[in-house]
């Protein structure tokens, strides 16, 4: 069951690195283009948030104690579509949402997920998603407190 929620953590925490990274990363592109100043924006604000939400979601995943599915699940999408990127740009670029029925927040989005894959950072953050998947101990199941074992036994007289 740990392995089961790892997993859905794990596409929770792919889709906030691509679609939250991807469209603060582009807000954040803008707003340096622009010279507009985060106090005064609220739409750079928000992505200043974002990517905070974004940074801790990665660092608790990164160090807490859950499945390793949970880092493995995004290390794998970001490693596989930095792989197609050095492949074949234009195919990389075609998984992208692109078009007219794509709502703008969402294709803002899309710019900044090829922003970050073509500058390299997808597959910075796949490595580093991928090694706690290495670790014995993050598969094993944690080991019950000697103070929970003993209560049990002396609960039905042992």
């Amino acid at each position: 069951m740990r392995h089961f929620f790892g997993l859905l953590l794990g596409v929770v925490v792919a889709a906030a690195l691509l679609l939250g990274g991807g469209w603060a990363s582009q807000e954040a592109v803008r707003g340096a283009a622009q010279s507009v100043d985060p106090a005064k924006d609220t739409r750079m604000l928000i992505a200043l948030g974002v990517m905070a939400v974004v940074g801790l979601l990665l660092g608790l995943v990164l160090v807490g104690r859950v499945s390793p599915l949970a880092t493995f699940v995004p290390s794998m999408a970001l490693l596989a579509w930095t792989v197609v990127y050095v492949l074949d740009v234009s195919r990389a670029a075609s998984l992208v949402p692109t078009g007219p029925s794509v709502q703008a927040e969402l294709l803002q989005a899309g710019r900044g997920m090829l922003t970050l894959l073509s500058t390299g950072v997808y597959g910075l953050l796949g490595v580093a998603l991928f090694l706690p998947v290495l670790m014995p101990s993050r598969w094993a199941r944690p080991e019950p407190d000697e103070e929970q074992e003993e209560e049990y036994e002396e609960s039905f007289g042992f």
